[in-house]
């Protein structure tokens, strides 16, 4: 038996499809150079898509912050500090457990704060403030990044994140009634205080 004849039926056997002689085959210089083109913008687009689950995130966790604070809180300026102190402090450490920053010995938060490069602007790692005024409490979350720290190309600074939200300055929710039912509620009670001045001037 011939070589190339034998060599033939070992490639049939294996499933592999004999190559020419004569046909070419791809770069190595080509394979080598668009590779780390290819995971660079790969990696780009990951950290683009993370940093959108970012600011949705940052929507639930500052809506999650203020409604506690609403609940939570009190208006007597003697319970001020416990609100300023434990109160606050404790929304800030789930906020920030939740956008992931974690413990310092959770290391799936340091993979995701390393990975978003998240900066820590407190001990708890995000910022959570609350601001009262006559009417309302101003809640404010801040979240910073670094930016992309890329040789021979400009370098951005820090990017700041801030979430607002006004909650009524309450100690509890007001119950919410239908605006169609709400004229006839005022009606029944009209009637129903006529009434009353009816029968006790009778």
């Amino acid at each position: 038996m011939k070589p190339k004849a034998f060599s033939y039926i070992g490639f049939r056997i294996w499933g592999i499809r004999p190559r020419s002689m004569n046909a070419r085959g791809q770069a190595t210089t080509e394979v080598v150079l668009l590779f780390p083109i290819f995971m660079f913008f790969l990696f780009a687009f990951v950290k683009i898509y993370a940093l959108l689950i970012l600011v949705q995130k940052l929507e639930i966790a500052s809506y999650y912050g203020a409604r506690r604070w609403q609940l939570e809180s009190h208006r007597n300026v003697d319970y001020e500090g416990d609100d300023r102190g434990t109160l606050r402090n404790d929304i800030e450490k789930r906020i920030s457990q939740y956008l992931g920053f974690g413990a310092p010995a959770d290391n799936k938060g340091q993979s995701t704060e390393h990975f978003l490069d998240l900066v820590r602007r407190t001990g708890n790692g995000a910022e959570f403030n609350c601001e009262r005024t006559q009417v309302w409490n101003i809640c404010s979350l801040t979240v910073e990044t670094r930016a992309f720290d890329i040789p021979f190309f400009y370098n951005y600074g820090k990017h700041k994140f801030v979430v607002t939200k006004y909650v009524p300055n309450r100690d509890r929710p007001i119950a919410f009634v239908l605006p169609g039912l709400q004229g006839e509620d005022q009606g029944k009670k009209t009637k129903s205080d006529a009434g009353g001045v009816g029968q006790s001037g009778g």
